[in-house]
């Protein structure tokens, strides 16, 4: 008489699962997978101790959280791609225009204008800013302004001689803040032109390309002209 001892149902899928991992070379199985493992545990459970309802529902309600989780990760990915997109688009109204980036060097605008800002820490009995022609390093402009309190100083020179206008040489820019303790040097920033616009690797940040200064990212650019 031939004896024919019943396969578990989960010791089968546990089998399938090895196999199907194996076969993926993967840790992470898809719908596909989970819906073959089910019918995998259906046909090899014991017909004496077949799956209770409540096991059964449970193995559903699991596969429809995979499902689910799967559906909203596609939502949420295509939602970032178009946000990436929207992004790139707004920033493309940039090109042409001048926006405020940390920086040493800047070149005159149209109207024979270098601007930008500083950032103090601590109020300044003075700021000190040079201009400098950024090839001979000869000493272009200096400007003196008076007792600044801590946060963003404004500053500009607005008579750059025409032949840098005409030539577009950039300038060098110095800006140091002085106190009855000696001169402290400031990582300034200057208004600088927009060339173009690109996209990060992954597609979702946007990148500008900032003449003298290389590529930006965009929410790092805090004002504009």
């Amino acid at each position: 008489m031939t004896t024919t001892t019943p396969v578990d149902g989960s010791y089968a899928a546990g089998l399938a699962m090895k196999t199907a991992t194996q076969a993926k070379g993967s840790s992470n199985l898809g719908q596909e997978d989970f819906l073959k493992l089910l019918t995998t545990q259906l046909q090899n459970q014991d017909p004496f101790q077949p799956m209770e309802n409540g096991e059964f529902l449970a193995q559903m309600a699991q596969f429809s959280t995979v499902s689910g989780i799967e559906q909203l990760n596609g939502t949420l990915s295509g939602i970032g791609e178009g946000l990436g997109s929207f992004r790139t688009a707004t920033a493309a109204s940039l090109i042409g225009r001048s926006v405020l980036v940390p920086g040493t060097l800047a070149r005159a605008d149209e109207a024979g204008g270098v601007h930008g800002a500083a950032t103090l820490t601590d109020p300044a009995e003075a700021v000190v800013v040079t201009y400098s022609h950024s090839v001979t390093g000869q000493l272009l402009h200096s400007q003196t302004l008076g007792p600044q309190k801590a946060g963003q100083v404004n500053f500009g020179w607005d008579e750059v001689p025409a032949s840098l206008v005409s030539s577009r040489v950039p300038l060098r820019v110095s800006v140091s803040a002085a106190n009855a303790d000696g001169s402290v040097p400031l990582a300034p920033s200057v208004y600088a032109r927009v060339l173009s616009v690109g996209s990060t690797t992954d597609g979702r940040g946007t990148l500008l390309e900032v003449e003298d200064q290389g590529r930006v990212p965009a929410e790092s650019v805090t004002s504009f002209r």
